[in-house]
């Protein structure tokens, strides 16, 4: 069966299954479930552990050997299976769903994958896993739930945020600092359990204990862009910057986005219905909520627009000439990050001038601070 993350605990105080399957690319809250499955199992009895990884030329007959015999002492036995790449091949398929026909009281099997496309999960193996037992998704946290995230884990350590305005302040300055980086996140919240005892925090006391260890992902960029937040889309571009992203990179992101708007745009003109154009362009996920927003933001000339100014960018990205001889009004910035933070307003906010407001050269030049 299916469980949601959020539903394990109650789950595992009614008892625990034979299989459980934990899936998904939220490492954090991944190794999260699997030990309190694990601490769950060391209640139960199950005291012997074997751990197993698929690598190439994994022998599969060692695992169903694990998964079928009795521990030498008589213990009851949790043999965890990890398969890094989620792709277990044939001979690995056939063996789990042997694993998943082969239920054994003592024995408890669990089994760690990555983030799995829809056919993985329609699958003839991972289907048998998921009938057999357990099967826990582990679902990233989005940006819009950062700020609740942050709230819960504080709660958690007994503390909390002041009432009203700032301790709404305080929750998005963490999700800004924290973006893209639960684990850092993880880290800066029990950062705040050793400096403060427990009860409010200030705004003042959150500003000056949580360092700024986002980790922006260029894919995220268009969520920015198609929410008009453009206070996010500036931190990110000067956060992929000073990671060292590709500039090239970043705005391929950018074009594929405008691209798949004006399909939509003159889709919608043509008498298309928004929902089956956004089923044809694939546009899944918090994108699909904020496509509609956007595209009454943005005319079709100004995207258009848009697409010619990224083309006089992909030249001057690569080192070529950004403009048109003798034109230099239509030439990008001299920076091709301003370019690109240029680009990416035509749809965040249209109205805003088209020159970039200046923005501070240290934050982007100098990469975020990891934590020790």
């Amino acid at each position: 069966m299916q469980l949601r993350l959020d539903a394990l605990e109650a789950h595992l105080a009614k008892g625990l299954a034979g299989l459980y399957v934990v899936y998904g690319d939220e490492h954090l809250l991944a190794q999260e479930a699997c030990d309190r499955i694990r601490a769950a199992a060391r209640a139960a009895g199950f005291t012997d552990r074997s751990v197993f990884t698929v690598e190439r030329g994994f022998d599969w007959s060692s695992l169903l050997g694990a998964s079928q015999s009795m521990s030498l002492f008589g213990d009851r036995q949790l043999v965890e299976l990890r398969i890094p790449s989620g792709k277990p091949g044939k001979e690995g398929a056939d063996a789990l769903k042997a694993l998943a026909a082969a239920v054994n009281d003592d024995v408890l099997t669990m089994i760690t994958l990555p983030r799995l496309d829809a056919a993985t999960q329609k699958s003839a193996w991972f289907t048998a896993l998921s009938d057999a037992g357990v099967a826990l998704k582990i679902d990233p946290v989005e940006r819009a739930q950062l700020p609740n995230w942050v709230g819960q884990r504080l709660a958690a350590q007994g503390q909390r945020v002041a009432a009203g305005e700032e301790g709404r302040r305080a929750l998005a300055f963490i999700a800004e600092r924290v973006e893209g980086n639960l684990l850092a996140a993880h880290q800066e919240i029990q950062k705040l359990g050793l400096l403060y005892p427990s009860g409010p925090l200030s705004f003042e006391q959150v500003q000056d204990a949580v360092l700024n260890v986002a980790r922006y992902d260029v894919f995220k960029l268009n969520e920015a862009m198609l929410a008009g937040d453009v206070g996010r889309l500036s931190r990110m571009l000067d956060g992929l910057r000073g990671e060292g992203e590709a500039a090239v990179l970043v705005l391929w992101a950018v074009v594929e986005e405008l691209r798949t708007l004006l399909r939509i745009k003159r889709g919608v003109a043509a008498g298309k219905p928004l929902a089956m154009l956004v089923r044809e362009n694939r546009v899944w996920g918090p994108r699909e909520r904020l496509i509609g927003p956007a595209l009454s933001r943005v005319s079709e000339g100004a995207l258009e627009k848009a697409l010619a100014l990224a083309a006089r960018l992909d030249r001057q990205v690569k080192g070529l000439s950004g403009g048109t001889p003798g034109n230099h009004r239509n030439d990008p910035p001299p920076d091709p990050w301003d370019g690109l933070f240029e680009l990416a307003m035509t749809v965040a906010s249209p109205k805003t001038a088209p020159v970039p407001p200046p923005r501070p050269r240290s934050a982007a030049a100098a990469p975020a601070r990891r934590p020790a």
